[in-house]
């Protein structure tokens, strides 16, 4: 059996998720943070490619606005940065939109993303979403992503609500959905993680349910 060829895709872990109406809810964004800088580790020891994205909006923006304190990275993630990390700024979700990440995973033969960082309901979904039209596989880390509260006119959902439904619908379809714990195992011995798919896990979401 082949061994997965992995990157990690840190998906901005910069300081407008850790103050303010963007701070990350659920996780605890002190752990899920940890939990980043961890599995950078990882991939470092393993020699998987790590890539760092950060989102970039104009100066003057209200949030990302280039060169702002909310635009840089966590100091944690900033210190931890090698020069043979790949660097990309992005303006849409998804890492993949408008950035040159595909064609550098692909130099790297990479066929797995690994996705970290914020914010589940926006930037990692999209990415995790995109990867399969691109050809790769997606993992995500339950513990070092987080998700916001919400409420707009089609109501309101909790951090903690939405960051665990959005692993749910994740697992089924896009990604494998793993703990960063169970990630540095599957990393160091090159195997793959477990994804369910949509018909066995709607199969089992009506015996949960009762039907």
């Amino acid at each position: 059996m082949s061994s997965v060829k992995r990157a990690l895709i840190v998906v901005d872990a910069q300081q407008e998720y850790f103050d303010g109406p963007m701070a990350i809810q659920y996780p605890p964004r002190d752990k899920s943070l940890a939990n980043i800088v961890d599995s950078i580790q990882v991939a470092v020891a393993n020699e998987i490619p790590v890539v760092i994205v950060q989102h970039e909006l104009p100066e003057g923006a209200p949030i990302f606005a280039t060169g702002s304190k909310g635009w840089s990275l966590h100091p944690d993630i900033e210190e931890r940065v090698d020069p043979s990390f790949k660097r990309a700024q992005k303006k849409y979700g998804s890492v993949f939109a408008g950035t040159d990440v595909a064609e550098w995973l692909r130099g790297k033969d990479v066929d797995t993303i690994t996705i970290v960082g914020y914010m589940t309901n926006n930037c990692d979904i999209a990415t995790a979403a995109e990867a399969e039209a691109l050809g790769f596989e997606a993992e995500i880390l339950s513990d070092a992503t987080g998700a916001i509260h919400l409420a707009n006119e089609a109501g309101q959902v909790s951090a903690e609500l939405l960051h665990t439904t959005l692993m749910v619908l994740l697992q089924s379809n896009f990604a494998a959905v793993a703990t960063s714990a169970q990630w540095a195992d599957a990393a160091a011995s090159g195997a793959s993680l477990p994804k369910s798919n949509l018909v066995v896990s709607a199969m089992q979401g009506s015996a949960a349910a009762g039907e």
